[in-house]
Formats: structure tokens, C-alpha cells, sequence
């Protein structure tokens, strides 16, 4: 288990936040020795590490082609939207991508361009965060962005669609298709390193949060007292502190390279929004909402899973990480791949990994 430091890309260990708690280098030793990766079935092949270059979507493409569409008549939401239609073919498929905590669409960047050449991709801003409004008094939950979700696909993208999530993305993405009934809006799921919850409260016999959890209770409280929310907000969307801002996303990605200045725009700039700190202590402080363990058997249609087995923050000797690991013997809809050496991001820390196994999914999905 890595320093428990948030990066705005997963839903943030708030002792760390608040008691700047770390683990020792010798924990870090101990749960990689522990780690079995035998564990995953033959189905699920390990992905040997390696360079790669990837075209990425500039920044500014993103802002300037970006949509709004008002979900209820009342949110205004930030959609992009990017295909190739000289080169669809009957294999082609719709896809949306879902961010995680604190991240947007242009964590996407270095696949969209992949995915767009034969693919339709619509990438969305939960409600809360990029580009998307962050209402005042809003109350967030899992399953308020799940019906986002579900309520895009009917009224914007219209078909049949792929959902690709990562972290609190993923899980949004699964609990939209468990939700969908006979509406078939979902094609199928792509889980990029699933949380188990919007926050720390999602204890899944976790002892390690077990143990946490008189203290999770406490920094519900002070998070709600604006004056230290406040604090630690602008602590950590100072974009004069870039520096200490990479360092800590260095802790999240196996490929260190792939940290650069774009990456701490990302996570910093839509921080400075209005609406931005009540998202942020109203997502810290609410309840975690279902967990993907008692969701997933209610899934039937094809499930993707890849896995950074490098993520400390929801580590593949987690319960929810060993929950995923054991299900390709059991569910037959059900694929999962490990990425070696790649950590919580995977889309965005190691793309030519992600795209080596998602695109010939995304192919072979047509014949199922």
C-alpha cells in the first residue's frame, strides 16, 4: 500500500489529508511480496511493461469543440464528442468515457484519437466537476451520477453504448448498467481500476479502513466546518505549487513520464470554479453509495476489466481488488487483464496498454 496521499483522481484518503498519515517503505515491500497475481485466471494475462507513444488530444481542441447539454433542464453538463466516420465499420462502436474523482474529459486526451478511428466517442464531465456545473447545495451520490449517466445515453448519444470508466468513473458506469433495466442503453463496460465507493466509507471488510473509520468520522466533521475545508481546498488546487502537485500524482502512475504540466492543469484548473469546494466536501463527506461487489452479478452484458497492479489506492489485494480477480473462472461475460508496472490511471499512465487490450475488444464486441 502506497502513501495514502490524494491526487484528485480518486476519491481521497482523507487521513492522509488531514493527518498527512504515510505507510513505510517497508509496507510497500510487504504488500508487493503478497501480491499473487496467480490469483487471475488464465483468461487474465498479465501485460508485459513498455515504451509507446500515443497521440493525444491538445487541450484547447477539447475546450473549444465541447457541447452542453442540460440534464433535468436545470444542470448544465460538458460533453465532447470526436469520430472518424471515413473509417467506421460494422465493428464500430459507441463509447462514453468517464472520468474519476477530480479529473474531467481531458483525462481522456491520449485516447480519444485512438478510439475515434473507428469508434464514435463521446467523453462526459460528471455533475460537479470540469467543465460541468457544480450547483450550490447539491447533495452528491453515486447514484445521482449514475442516472446522469443513463439519462445522457436516452437523450444525447441515443444508442447502444460502451461505457469505459475509471475509478469513481467505473463505478458510476456500473451501477448505470445494473440500473438500465430493459432500456438497453448499455453495450457493455470497460472498468479502469473500479473504486469500491465514492469515499473512504465504503469499508468492504477492509480492515485497514475498519481500523480508520473513528477517524473518517472525525474528518467528516471538521470537512464540514467551511473554514478547514476552505484551507485544505486552496492547499490543494494551488497552482503555484505545481511542483508538490507532481510530486504527489508521481506517487499514482507507474509511468512517471506521462506527469508533465498538462496533467496538474487538468487536475488543478476546474478546482478553481465556483461550486468547486461544496463538490468537493459534499463527495468527501457523503454517503459511499453501493458497491460494485453486490452489482456486478447483476451485469450481462460483456465486461472488460484492466488493472494497474501498481495502484495503491485501490490495490489488487484489496477487497475490491480481489473481488475483480476472482471473477473471469466464474462469470463467463466477464475479461480481466492486469497491466504490470501501471497504477491507478491506467488510460492515462500507460494508453498503449489500455488501447493493446481495449480496441480488439471494442472489434470482437460486434459478433457478440
Amino acid at each position: 500500500m502506497r502513501a495514502l496521499t490524494w491526487t484528485g483522481l480518486s476519491p481521497p484518503p482523507l487521513p492522509a489529508m488531514v493527518a498527512r498519515m504515510t505507510t513505510t517503505s517497508k509496507m510497500v515491500a510487504l504488500r508487493r511480496m503478497n501480491l499473487r497475481k496467480d490469483r487471475v485466471c488464465v483468461r487474465a494475462t498479465a501485460v508485459s511493461s513498455g515504451g509507446g507513444v500515443v497521440e493525444a488530444v491538445e487541450l484547447a481542441e477539447i475546450g473549444e469543440k465541447s457541447k452542453k447539454w442540460k440534464w433535468k433542464g436545470e444542470y448544465s453538463i460538458n460533453y465532447f464528442v470526436k469520430s472518424s466516420p471515413e473509417e467506421v465499420t460494422p465493428a464500430s462502436q459507441t463509447v462514453l468515457l468517464v472520468h474519476g474523482f477530480g479529473a474531467s474529459i481531458p483525462h481522456w486526451r491520449r485516447n480519444i484519437n485512438a478510439l475515434s478511428k473507428h469508434h464514435t466517442v463521446y467523453a462526459i464531465d460528471l455533475l460537479g466537476f470540469g467543465a460541468s456545473e457544480k450547483p450550490p447545495g447539491f447533495s452528491y451520490t453515486m447514484e445521482s451520477w449514475a442516472e446522469l449517466i443513463l439519462n445522457f445515453l436516452e437523450e444525447v448519444v441515443q444508442k447502444p453504448t460502451v461505457l469505459i470508466g475509471n475509478s469513481v468513473g467505473s463505478l458510476a458506469c456500473v451501477i448505470a448498467a445494473s440500473e438500465e433495466s430493459q432500456r438497453d442503453l448499455v453495450r457493455g463496460l470497460v472498468l479502469l481500476n473500479c473504486a469500491g465507493g465514492m469515499n473512504n466509507k465504503a469499508v468492504f471488510d477492509d480492515w485497514r479502513i475498519k481500523l480508520l473509520m473513528p477517524l473518517l468520522l472525525l474528518i467528516d466533521f471538521l470537512l464540514k466546518q467551511r473554514g478547514i475545508a476552505s484551507a485544505l481546498f486552496n492547499r490543494v488546487k494551488d497552482r503555484h505549487d505545481s511542483e508538490n502537485l507532481k510530486n504527489i500524482l508521481t506517487n499514482v502512475y507507474g509511468n512517471k513520464d506521462n506527469v508533465d504540466d498538462t496533467l496538474v492543469e487538468i487536475i488543478a484548473g476546474p478546482a478553481n470554479s465556483e461550486g468547486a469546494l461544496d463538490a468537493f466536501v459534499s463527495i468527501l463527506t457523503g454517503p459511499p453509495g453501493p458497491n460494485p461487489i453486490s452489482l456486478i452479478p447483476e451485469i450481462t452484458k460483456p465486461v472488460l476489466v484492466l488493472w494497474g497492479d501498481q495502484d495503491g489506492l485501490t490495490p489488487l489485494d484489496g477487497p475490491v481488488g480481489k473481488y475483480f480477480t476472482s471473477l473471469p473462472g466464474q462469470l463467463p461475460n466477464f475479461n480481466l487483464y492486469v497491466l504490470e508496472g501501471v497504477g491507478h490511471c491506467p488510460q492515462d499512465d500507460r494508453p498503449d496498454l489500455v488501447h493493446e487490450r481495449l480496441l480488439p475488444w471494442l472489434a470482437q464486441l460486434s459478433s457478440t
